[in-house]
């Protein structure tokens, strides 16, 4: 009797512990709390469990599209963040209102702020880098020894192991107005064909941009010291597009396109370098060669070297294509299917490239009147809009970049696309491309405010250099990269402008003196 009862209590209460565990797991399954935290132990115990998933976070490769959820294979839940650090899910509120301490943007900031800083600490600590796996200094001239290397392919990936190897330095600006330094901020930087000379727009606290040249020739170690030379011209418009114009010699003016303001109307002008106070060839521009042309909403402009349009330049509009000789004043006009906002004239050829915002990249033959059927001599085309087009000095390749953030080289012969180089960042803006071949090197800065290098030889990604600040649309720095920064004599670097500072990207002393020519010396 005692057992029976023993076994009906028995029974009773494993009945009664079985029914309330089942109260409390409906209980944890309707409570979105109960359910974060068991996701969160369970997968947490699977990545830790999973050997693949830790160090294999690419430094040389941020992305502002993936989040930290995705990296750690932790699913997105609707609605939900999670932290990485607490190792668990927080709740996200609507971002329409400034009490929302969580938004999926300023997650992403964080994260991408929290990358840079780390990326900057390994710019500052690690100085030697290696490019390609299995290749070093070392490495390198002992294939070369050995004869694994030629000529060719020994220098180029001896440049590569310098530009990898460069440092950042900040460069001393002087002025005769410091206060402006203090306070004007950098928009765009251009160097001119010697790399002497670095054309500057900035933009004033006061609304609107002023011009200024700076001189490169002390740009040298250890002192990294360079003078600008301000001129009084000042617009309150939108600079879209510079380039240098060669009119009286090489890089005698600036050219700009400005966008139109309220009933005044857009004009390309032509800015004597001269009217900046240096001593770099000073009175060799004829007086009074400063001069402006009309012209309604210009998106780019390209100044032609070519014999067969000499003293032309050329400015994309909507729809359209203006071609203005400066000395005759005469116009030619070629109508378009949509915004050419890029362009560059061939040096060899009689052709001008286009990228639209359609994505069509055309070529004009310059000999063909506007007219005619046949002045569109090829014809290649992106999925997204073309921000920035690159003539390669033989003239048989092209390369274009995007709104999608790709970066193309295409072979006009095949028109075909022949390699792509990967990682670049863009999704609406404005963003140049700077082509090297001599050194064969691409450079490029991203939305994210990355600046990436790759090999023009096989578009292996040799550098990521973050930004010294914070990732912002008003943020993203203008570069120029040049073997002779400050003139004939001057040493390979990158130039680096954002917010009011420079810096000075220079070859290392850690890569051996003996890797490369005399000249990198």
């Amino acid at each position: 009797m005692p057992s029976a009862l023993l076994g009906a209590e028995g029974t009773e209460m494993s009945r009664s512990i079985w029914q309330s565990r089942r109260r409390r797991g409906r209980g944890r399954q309707q409570n979105p709390a109960f359910r974060q935290s068991d996701s969160s132990e369970r997968y947490t115990t699977a990545t830790s469990k999973s050997p693949q998933d830790s160090g294999h976070h690419d430094a040389e490769a941020p992305s502002t599209s993936s989040g930290t959820a995705g990296e750690s294979s932790v699913p997105e839940l609707p609605g939900f963040y999670f932290d990485p650090e607490k190792n668990r899910y927080f709740r996200l509120l609507p971002g329409h209102n400034n009490c929302n301490p969580l938004t999926k943007e300023g997650i992403r900031h964080k994260e991408m702020e929290s990358r840079r800083l780390q990326l900057l600490q390994q710019e500052d600590r690690q100085k030697k880098k290696i490019t390609r796996m299995g290749f070093n200094a070392s490495s390198i001239l002992r294939k070369k020894q050995l004869g694994f290397l030629n000529i060719t392919n020994y220098c180029r990936l001896a440049h590569e192991l310098r530009v990898s190897c460069m440092e950042r330095r900040k460069v001393e600006i002087q002025s005769s107005d410091p206060s402006a330094l203090a306070s004007d901020q950098f928009n765009f930087i251009l160097a001119d064909t010697s790399s002497d000379r670095l054309f500057t727009v900035n933009d004033v606290q006061i609304g609107g941009s002023k011009y200024g040249i700076i001189n490169l020739q002390g740009l040298k170690a250890p002192t990294f010291k360079v003078h600008m030379y301000e001129n009084l011209y000042f617009t309150n418009r939108k600079v879209n597009s510079v380039c240098w114009a060669s009119l009286n010699h090489l890089d005698s003016h600036i050219l700009l396109c400005l966008m139109g303001l309220a009933e005044t109307p857009g004009c390309a002008t032509l800015l004597p370098a001269s009217l900046f106070v240096s001593n770099h060839q000073a009175g060799t521009d004829q007086p009074g060669v400063l001069c402006s042309f009309r012209i309604p909403g210009a998106w780019s402009c390209a100044w032609s070297l070519n014999t067969q349009a000499n003293n032309c330049f050329s400015t994309g509009l909507s729809r359209r294509v203006l071609l203005t000789n400066v000395v005759t004043g005469h116009r030619q006009s070629y109508g378009t299917n949509s915004d050419v906002l890029a362009q560059q004239f061939a040096v060899k050829t009689p052709l001008l490239f286009n990228g639209c915002r359609s994505g069509e990249i055309f070529a004009i033959d310059l000999r063909s009147p506007s007219q005619a059927k046949g002045w569109k001599a090829t014809h290649i085309f992106h999925d997204s809009a073309v921000t920035s087009v690159r003539v390669l000095k033989e003239e048989q390749y092209v390369m274009a970049s995007d709104m999608a953030g790709k970066i193309k080289l295409w072979d006009l012969r095949a028109t075909k696309c022949v390699r792509q180089y990967e990682g670049h960042v863009n999704e609406y803006a404005y963003l140049p491309l700077h082509v090297h071949e001599e050194e064969g090197i691409l450079v490029a800065v991203g939305q994210d405010c990355y600046t990436r290098i790759w090999s023009l030889h096989d578009a292996h990604l040799l550098r990521t250099i973050p930004s010294p600040y914070p990732t912002s649309k008003a943020n993203i720095p203008s570069v120029a990269f040049s073997p002779r920064l400050g003139g004939p004599q001057g040493a390979p670097g990158l130039l680096m402008a954002v917010q009011q500072d420079l810096y000075c990207f220079s070859y290392s002393s850690f890569c051996p003196g003996n890797l490369e020519e005399d000249r990198w010396e």
